[in-house]
Parts: C-alpha cells; sequence; structure tokens
C-alpha cells in the first residue's frame, strides 16, 4: 500500500474541569472527551523521493513546519530513520482554531498513515506514546470514541459512547487563544465545578437528558467576558429544544445536544441568520 486515506474526526468536550495549577505552570484536568462523525480527510502517500510535502485546501493553514501534521511526518522519519518520503493532502472540514482538535486529529490520521504505508507494524499504545510528544490531544484521536482524560490530557480511559443524536456546531468568527484562557482562570471558591463522575455514569446508562444535565466547562468563566457571542449562541441553541449546550474546549465553539434532527436543523438556521459570520453545521457522536 502505498496510499491511504483517513478520517480524521473532530472532538468535543462534554465535560471539562481544572483540578490544579501545577509548578510548571501546566494544569491537571478532568475531561471528557467524545469524538464527532465531523472529520477532515487526509490522504497520506509514500513517494520515493525524500522529504516532506504538506497541502491544505484552506489558504489560512500553513503547510510547513508550523503545521503540526508536517511535524508528525517529520516525527515518524526520524525516528525510523525512512529513507523515502511522504506527501500528505488535507482537506478541512473541522472549523480552525475552534477548540476542537482540529490540528490534533489530522496528526494523529499522519501517525497512522504513516504507519500503514511504511509498514511499520506500530500498535495502538506505541502510536500514543508518539502522539503525546505532539500534543495533548494527539493520542485520544488515535484511540478515538469516547474518554476520561486526566492528567494534562494525556492519561485516558475509554468509555462508553454517547447515544445517537445530532449535534449542532456553531464557532463564531472571533477567538481566544488558549494560553490566555488557562493563564486567567482563577481556581478558587466561586468556580463551579463540573460532575465528571456524573457524566460518567450518564453515558454508562445511555442516558441523554443525564449527559446534558451534566454538561460543564470552567474554562467558560474566562471566554464568555471575551467573546459573548458563546453565551448567546448557547441561550438560542437552548431555546430551540437543545437538551443541553456547551463551549467546547478552550472555545469559541458551542454545541447543541438535541433529541431530533429537526429541532437542530430549525435552530441551525436560525444561528445562520442572527450570526452570519459563524461556522455552523450539524453532525453527530463517532463512536467506536
Amino acid at each position: 500500500m502505498d496510499s491511504i486515506c483517513l478520517r480524521a474526526c473532530a472532538k468535543i468536550n462534554l465535560g471539562l474541569d481544572v483540578v490544579r495549577r501545577r509548578p510548571d505552570g501546566y494544569h491537571d484536568v478532568r475531561m471528557i472527551m467524545q469524538m464527532l462523525d465531523l472529520c477532515d480527510k487526509v490522504v497520506v502517500t509514500r513517494k520515493k523521493e525524500p522529504g516532506i510535502s504538506l497541502y491544505c485546501d484552506l489558504p489560512d493553514l500553513p503547510c510547513d513546519e508550523s503545521n503540526i501534521a508536517w511535524r508528525a511526518a517529520s516525527l515518524m522519519t526520524d525516528r525510523f530513520s525512512l529513507g523515502e518520503g511522504v506527501s500528505i493532502r488535507i482537506e478541512k472540514h473541522i472549523p480552525l482554531a475552534a477548540g476542537m482538535a482540529g490540528g490534533s486529529t489530522d496528526c494523529a490520521a499522519v501517525l497512522e498513515g504513516m504507519n500503514e504505508v511504511f509498514n511499520l507494524g506500530l500498535d495502538l499504545t506505541e502510536l500514543m506514546k508518539i502522539g503525546v510528544r505532539l500534543g495533548a490531544d494527539v493520542p485520544f484521536c488515535l484511540m478515538k470514541g469516547t474518554a476520561l482524560s486526566e492528567g494534562i490530557g494525556e492519561i485516558l480511559s475509554p468509555l462508553p459512547g454517547m447515544p445517537e443524536m445530532p449535534v449542532l456546531i456553531a464557532k463564531p468568527p472571533a477567538g481566544v487563544s488558549t494560553k490566555y484562557v488557562y493563564e486567567h482562570l482563577r481556581l478558587d471558591d466561586s468556580l463551579a465545578h463540573p460532575d465528571i463522575d456524573g457524566m460518567i455514569q450518564a453515558l454508562a446508562s445511555r442516558d441523554a437528558a443525564g449527559i446534558a444535565d451534566r454538561l460543564g466547562n470552567v474554562l467558560e468563566s474566562v471566554t464568555i467576558p471575551v467573546v459573548p457571542e458563546v453565551a448567546l449562541i448557547k441561550e438560542v441553541m437552548c431555546g430551540e429544544g437543545a437538551l443541553g449546550a456547551l463551549m467546547s474546549g478552550s472555545g469559541p465553539t458551542v454545541f447543541g445536544l438535541f433529541r431530533e434532527t429537526e429541532q437542530a436543523a430549525k435552530a441551525m438556521g436560525i444561528l445562520r441568520d442572527r450570526f452570519p459570520d459563524a461556522v455552523i453545521c450539524l453532525t453527530k457522536p463517532e463512536n467506536r
């Protein structure tokens, strides 16, 4: 096999809690990660000429060493002393800078693809050990499905997947850096922490209402004052019948969980009218 095409799926956080700020400047977290059917297409092709070629259909996305997918190819090339080169083509569907692991999931696809086309024979555990060197979300993007994420995000425990339901995604154009959000997070008694253990139980019982009731993300306390559209989008989604709505990651993307596709489609139309510059799409959970 000289070429392989992979689906690189987006993720959302059903729950995101920050436990403490570590002495090294990072934060210990407890997060529930859920993969979505929304995905990029990544084609990895082995070529005889040495070197890495990266192409993307979005002009705003760099195609050099600043791209995590390029760095994944470079790491694999060096680690396994590959004498040949690799060509990578990315067709983007996941919004950029959205808190949905768009870069990390493309990176994971490159690791998977190179493992296949170069016949490296690495298992999932070995790929995840390589992936964590590139980014904290990369191991989850390799593992896929649903997971509890702890530590700085690298300690993963598989969980039962979400029940089938429409998931509405809306990303306002304004953004905020992950670094800014974590630096300005106040870990004091006023912070409302999500019920991560309760979310795990709701997933195990496939309780859609219980999952929606336990949605929570401590980073909203920082992002919403900077990007107030996050709160407005949540309000529209819930007003149009969403079981619950939440910001994913450090934002600014908001997702809403719905029982019926018709409800979600109606909410999508209203959001497109009210937020014409937002990226809005309808998807569903992607379970193992």
